[in-house]
């Protein structure tokens, strides 16, 4: 995803997904073909005239469309937008995950080398005492022959040896200064001296903070390759000695044979996923089977589409690193590094947000690159409108916030007929199954032909299959059986619809203006609650949280007193999704929320249902978001598949370095041209936060309907009264 909203996709669909992709074009040619990707370009001059969509807005030869889900507006209407080809190749979408510490995560490895077996390792000890039976050998014979020589003053020789002997490990200027981020010279002299003396030595300096006695061990530990026993005294000091041999064993092994430290084995084992053309949940499945357990052991911040090439941070549950690090032989579009022994797992939100390449081919500005830049000048500046995108609501035909309003109205059977009936947009594989469910509605006939991919429809059709009667309770417990990420997916797609519309709405009324009964976040309620939430977690209690979206943050209407001291911008303005824990505006908006949902039998102050998970507390969420970091480079190329910018295992492959601190701009990370051809480009950076969307971040720039695909597109739109 562009940012980490649930994904709007089948698990292990291979042939079809919910994309992202602005330029999604996905045309099905003919069973089992891997997608299609055309070139798709729009521009539309100013925004179309809002209009409140219902959730029983029906599909197009086109699937769903922005206007279908609320999506209409723009922050920047005056500007003309541009033609332009997006997602050509993957490699034309590079995502970097953006740690909560503001660090962007990248594939930082050289290409790995196999982790031993346990035969090889047994061969490798074998000959490491081999080589030590040799070198006893030949000193024995130097000792012998010294003795024949020299004088048999053991005094004087053993004065002589401490002048002369000296550390058998050369400590690097590199490593030195990384010690010294944590130790003086004395200390990192002492443990030098441990080579020679053999004894243990124990550090002035003690580390109060967890994190900084975990890296100087972990740190030790990869300087000297694990010759060092390091341990923590009670008074948080660090006492370090030489390992023996099975010390030194046991500690290698710990690592699973790698060479890079990684810290002493915990419940969770993270490290950082590289894919290609592959999207998060597959790779879930993916390693899940080949490691033979379930796939939800796997833990990962957000969800990454799989039309790029992105790199992500994710965890494993009581995993071996060598095991993990091995399938690095066999995976193909995938590459796994930098482990790390954690106690907690990772969660959906766990990171700040994430960093962009994007590279935008076929550029056609008919009005010129001055406009072009001044385009991307207002999303540096005023940002752009935090729709939820449109991989939220699927490529479908039927879109899965009509589905959701069916579940939040009880109607079982309709949620079944929509996941079953023939789609003018589906998977192929499934064609022959859903003419036959349109025609029987017989379960057991539809069962055999419906592939299983299709995890929702088969879940449902089986449970069916087994309940003669399909009688209206049949049906609920039918729904109850498909994933419970995809269930919960349908509701929350509801809910983004919602939003959108009322986001649409309060864009064409106010425009950038705060007003009063907007809504802000309460500070002094957001802290009493985090208090409430941290209590909470002690107690043991599970929160499920949709993407960081903290249930408990609260937000009151702005007063006319903070509109007319202009305290809030329209940057602090929130809108809640529908539920029964958030507060409405204070103004004409909340009619917007009431007319809308009243189109689809809903009511927004009765969000409570029989089924517990179907009972939205709802959330807020910033009406307007700011990109940081924006660059744009245009570029000049020949080759209409020229890659311009390269993935992080390119670099790597080429010995460049990758993610150096202050490196930004151009850097290694571009492909270095002539600067010539008949072909322009423009390559775009930027860095989204959670939940952030850069297909409405490139929405607002190019003018174009982020639901069109499957031709070339020049629409012309008559600018609203």
């Amino acid at each position: 995803m562009d940012s980490q909203d649930l994904t709007s996709k089948r698990p292990n669909d291979e042939t079809l997904v919910f994309s992202s992709t602005i330029v999604d074009s996905t045309v099905l040619e003919t069973a089992n073909k891997r997608v299609k990707i055309e070139e798709v370009s729009a521009t539309v001059a100013v925004p179309v005239t809002v209009s409140l969509p219902t959730a029983n807005s029906t599909s197009t030869s086109l699937g769903v469309t922005e206007t279908d889900v609320g999506i209409t507006e723009y922050i920047s209407a005056d500007l003309p937008g541009f033609k332009g080809i997006l997602k050509q190749r993957y490699t034309d979408f590079l995502v970097n995950e953006v740690s909560l510490d503001g660090t962007v995560l990248h594939l930082v490895e050289p290409a790995p080398v196999p982790v031993s077996d346990k035969k090889n390792r047994r061969r490798e000890k074998r000959a490491e005492e081999r080589e030590g039976d040799k070198d006893e050998e030949k000193d024995e014979k130097k000792e012998e022959k010294s003795e024949d020589t020299e004088p048999k003053n053991e005094e004087a020789n053993n004065s002589e040896k401490k002048i002369d002997e000296k550390p058998t490990f050369v400590l690097s200027e590199n490593d030195k200064d990384r010690l010294a981020k944590y130790l003086d010279v004395e200390d990192i002299d002492k443990i030098m001296n441990l080579f020679i003396n053999g004894s243990n030595m124990q550090t002035k300096k003690s580390f109060e903070e967890k994190d900084d006695r975990t890296a100087l061990h972990q740190l030790i530990r990869e300087i000297f390759n694990s010759k060092f026993e390091t341990k923590t005294t009670p008074s948080n000091n660090f006492s370090i000695s030489l390992a023996n041999a099975q010390q030194q064993r046991r500690s290698r092994e710990r690592v699973g044979g790698i060479k890079n430290a990684i810290g002493p084995a915990l419940d969770y084992l993270h490290f950082t996923l590289y894919k290609e053309n592959k999207d998060t949940m597959e790779c879930a499945s993916l390693l899940a089977k080949f490691l033979r357990v379930p796939p939800k052991t796997i833990g990962y911040a957000g969800t990454k589409d799989r039309r790029g090439a992105t790199v992500q941070r994710a965890s494993i549950n009581k995993m071996k690193v060598d095991r993990l690090h091995n399938l690095n032989r066999v995976l193909r579009g995938i590459r796994l590094g930098s482990f790390k022994y954690e106690s907690e797992p990772l969660k959906l939100g766990d990171l700040k947000g994430n960093e962009f390449f994007i590279t935008i081919r076929g550029v056609e500005a008919a009005e010129g690159f001055d406009k072009v830049n001044k385009a991307f000048e207002s999303l540096k500046q005023h940002g752009f409108i935090n729709y939820y995108g449109m991989q939220r609501f699927g490529t479908f035909s039927v879109s899965t916030h009509t589905i959701g309003k069916h579940m939040l109205n009880d109607e079982w059977d309709k949620v079944i007929d929509l996941l079953l009936m023939p789609q003018e947009l589906g998977i192929p594989d499934s064609v022959d199954a859903r003419k036959k469910w349109a025609a029987t509605r017989d379960p057991n006939a539809v069962l055999p032909l419906m592939p299983k991919k299709c995890v929702a429809e088969h879940a449902v059709l089986r449970t069916l299959a087994k309940d003669r009667n399909n009688k209206s309770s049949g049906s609920l417990n039918a729904v109850m059986q498909i994933p419970r990420n995809l269930r919960v997916m349908y509701v929350h797609a509801y809910q983004s619809y919602i939003w959108n519309v009322v986001t649409s709405a309060r864009v064409k009324r106010f425009g950038l203006n705060v007003i009063e009964g907007d809504l802000v976040i309460d500070d002094s309620e957001q802290l009493l609650r985090e208090k409430e939430k941290q209590a909470s977690l002690q107690s043991g209690e599970v929160f499920q949280e949709d993407l960081k979206e903290d249930s408990y943050t609260r937000a009151r209407p702005v007063t006319k007193e903070e509109v007319e001291s202009s305290k809030y911008t329209i940057y602090d303005i929130v809108l809640p999704t529908p539920g029964f824990d958030v507060t409405y505006p204070e103004n004409e908006l909340k009619q917007v929320y009431v007319d809308t949902m009243a189109q689809d039998g809903i009511d927004p102050f009765n969000m409570k249902r029989g089924v517990r998970e179907f009972s939205l507390a709802g959330s807020y969420r910033y009406v307007f978001s700011k990109a940081h970091n924006v660059e744009w480079w245009v570029k000049k190329y020949e080759d209409p598949v020229e890659q311009l910018v390269k993935t992080d295992l390119e670099m790597i492959n080429e010995g460049l370095s990758v993610g150096v601190e202050g490196e930004t701009g151009e850097g290694k990370r571009m492909i270095q041209g002539e600067g010539i051809g008949r072909n322009t480009g423009i390559v775009l950076k930027l860095q989204l936060g959670v939940a952030q969307y850069a297909t409405m971040a490139l929405r607002e720039v190019m003018k174009l309907d982020t639901s069109r695909r499957g031709e070339c597109l020049n629409i012309q739109v008559k600018a609203s009264s």
